[in-house]
């Protein structure tokens, strides 16, 4: 499990959306949790530059913006 980054806003459309803490971009369709290892969503797209790139996450359920400024973490598998 390592750090993904913090949760930003919430999109029109849906998806969270994070600014990466790390330059190594995570692949696309990797799951994705909170602190308490709740599996928030999974990796839709990667945006913006390539310096500081953003995370677009599909959630597994409906939410509110309640995960707004919250640190969520990339699942790695072994």
């Amino acid at each position: 499990m390592r750090r993904l980054g913090k949760v930003l806003h919430l999109s029109k459309s849906g998806n969270l959306i994070l600014r990466l803490e790390e330059t190594q971009v995570p692949p696309i369709g990797s799951p994705v949790c909170d602190y308490k290892l709740r599996q928030v969503g999974v990796i839709n797209n990667i945006l913006g530059p390539v310096k500081s790139p953003y995370v677009s996450v599909k959630p597994a359920a409906s939410l509110d913006g309640s995960l707004t400024g919250r640190v969520l973490y990339l699942v790695e598998k072994d």
